[in-house]
């Protein structure tokens, strides 16, 4: 096989966010571009450094690049029902193939803790690739201590060791581009494995393309318990296995987004990392795995909700890390350029320490979610539930700082305030088929009926029509497009129905919707928010505007991009998506307004019964 080297000084990638694709193995997961550099993977796990940081990390950031000379057409796809990336290349001779993916559950085998599998082939005429292994660690990148070996190269940090086997043998040097000729009857294998803390363990290229078809065959068994039966089939199975994919299967905790500090505004200030776990959004995504059948993993985040707040209940973190500690304190890195000159990156996050109400709804709804598809709480479960109803009762009152995170003085938010309803009810409703003193029901009952009055009466506008976004003022929040959801109102209700309209008429552009006026953030424009979009959808379609949501949902999921993810926002006017990528609130959204087009008394049909939780 022809092999050449020279030093290659790659420029920093331009590429679009939308234009990466995410493999994993929940435990980490990586960001693969068309173009085939893998630009984004922390290792050991989502939330630690990055071995591959170009996307944010700039040009002294790793990056893993497998690129073709002479590329005409690049076709993209998931394999069915799986989470392994194809990229076809067609130049004028030849089609190559690349499959990328990484194995799942190498607890349970003699594996090292991550194997991530890359595989040239092609058809036709031979193809010339060019391969530049890179890993730098952290941002904006320390070089490794390298070891040379027949087939292997290993990279070393003191303790965190990465491997990586080439078949055949390559001699790549981390820095350097080679050039390789790929024959039809001769693939090129690349295993990129990982220790920390312990030895490493040696895989060949055929144990490793084994243990990948493994994955891609769990995938599909995995995918044939979802109940879901639908026009939107693709968009939500590719959903629902984003965030799977983007839960850490060690503790159950679901991260945010893999990435951090992708911005809301190219070259703006509103990045962030969220590599973390919010149990707002968490418990999202647990409605959304119950509501389609996979009730294991709504399971487990409850069992890691109460693992994380142990020592911190009835009061929630609005984030915690993996396995459930704080989040850590926020810091920026001066030495990142970020993500096309967006500054600053940012690692850690400092919403981990404000008060959000909301938090509380959410995870009561939750529970309540898992009581009605049959499932028992079990006594701890339901002690620790009724202390959350309690720190609200007492609570409720308080300013807090949104859903929406805002960094500044705190408000009585309108949503947040239907939120403490919300979770005040569903303690109530739990209490129904759950042993409950008769002194705590009534207080959760005289508190519920209080919040709802004083949301009345000081968080709508009759001039308007409208729910509000706080207390004494007059613009508008998107977050109240999920009001029809909570049952707060009755869907024929003017209330309702005028905020909606007011919402859509003031907050939206086409299907997208923005949370509020974008002077009311922080500095400098954002993206619409594309959950509050899908939340339009579930809105109309609970008002009985099933041809309106459907119409809006179509225009919304044609935006994806060519894998179907999305990220956190997108510009209206371009279609270019912005934020964190692949964002799971996104994609649990998404999966709530599919739902909605179901029959009503199909929607969230529980499953028999089950054990207790």
């Amino acid at each position: 096989m022809p092999i050449s080297s020279r030093r290659y000084a790659r420029p920093v990638p331009e590429l679009a966010i939308g234009d990466y694709g995410l493999i994993g193995d929940g435990r980490t997961a990586a960001l693969c571009s068309s173009r085939g550099s893998i630009d984004w993977l922390c290792v050991p796990r989502f939330d630690s450094e990055p071995v591959f940081g170009r996307l944010v990390g700039g040009e002294r950031a790793g990056s893993f690049s497998v690129s073709v000379d002479g590329v005409r057409e690049t076709i993209r796809r998931y394999r069915d029902r799986s989470a392994v990336l194809e990229t076809t290349w067609r130049t004028g001779s030849s089609e190559v193939l690349l499959t990328e993916g990484m194995v799942l559950d190498v607890s349970s085998s003699l594996m090292p803790q991550l194997v991530l599998v890359r595989r040239l082939e092609t058809r036709g005429a031979p193809a010339t690739a060019r391969i530049r292994f890179d890993p730098r660690r952290g941002l904006p990148g320390d070089a490794p201590r390298v070891g040379r070996y027949p087939k292997w190269l290993l990279c070393s940090w003191g303790s965190l060791v990465l491997g990586l086997h080439t078949e055949p043998d390559l001699s790549l040097v981390p820095g350097e581009e080679k050039e390789v000729v790929v024959n039809p009857a001769s693939p090129v294998t690349f295993v990129l494995t990982l220790a920390d803390r312990e030895p490493l363990t040696f895989i060949g290229a055929e144990t490793a393309v084994r243990a990948l078809e493994s994955a891609d065959h769990w995938w599909r068994e995995w995918c044939r318990g979802v109940r879901y039966e639908g026009p939107f089939e693709g968009a939500v199975l590719r959903s629902l296995i984003t965030l799977r994919l983007l839960t850490y299967t060690p503790s159950g905790a679901p991260v945010a987004a893999p990435t951090t500090s992708l911005p809301e505004a190219i070259g703006g200030s509103s990045n962030w990392d969220y590599r973390f776990s919010w149990p707002r959004d968490a418990s999202i995504g647990l409605s959304a795995f119950l509501s389609l059948g996979r009730p294991q993993e709504a399971h487990a985040f409850i069992h890691w909700l109460l693992h994380a707040s142990r020592l911190t209940r009835p009061r929630l973190h609005v984030l915690y890390t993996l396995d459930g500690n704080p989040g850590p304190a926020e810091r920026e890195i001066p030495e990142a350029p970020g993500y096309r000159g967006s500054r600053p990156v940012r690692v850690g996050n400092a919403a981990s320490h404000q008060h959000q109400l909301d938090v509380y709804g959410w995870v009561l709804d939750a529970a309540w979610g898992m009581v009605r598809s049959g499932r028992r709480l079990h006594g701890e479960t339901w002690r620790g539930m009724s202390g959350l109803a309690d720190f609200v009762a007492e609570t409720w009152m308080r300013p807090d700082a949104s859903i929406w995170e805002v960094r500044g003085e705190e408000r009585h938010y309108v949503h947040s305030k239907l939120m403490g309803w919300l979770a005040l009810d569903r303690a109530v409703r739990i209490a129904g088929t759950h042993r409950t003193r008769r002194r705590r029901l009534e207080r959760w009952q005289a508190e519920r009926d209080a919040v709802a009055a004083d949301v009345r009466e000081r968080g709508f506008d009759p001039h308007r029509g409208s729910y509000v976004r706080s207390y004494g003022a007059a613009d508008l929040d998107a977050a109240l497009l999920l009001l029809p959801a909570l049952g707060f109102e009755e869907p024929e209700s003017p209330r309702l129905q005028g905020t909606v309209s007011a919402i859509r008429a003031e907050l939206a552009s086409g299907p997208f919707v923005y949370r509020y006026r974008p002077s009311q953030g922080e500095a400098g424009t954002e993206g619409a928010f594309l959950a509050c979009s899908f939340w339009l959808v579930d809105a109309l379609a609970r008002l009985g505007k099933e041809g309106e949501a459907g119409e809006v949902f179509e225009s919304l999921i044609a935006h994806a991009n060519d894998l179907g993810l999305f990220a956190e926002e997108m510009d209206p006017t371009t279609g270019e998506h912005l934020g964190n990528f692949p964002q799971g609130l996104t994609h649990a959204g998404l999966i709530q307004a599919a739902l909605s087009f179901q029959a009503k008394e199909d929607r969230g049909r529980p499953p028999s019964p089950t054990p207790r939780a």
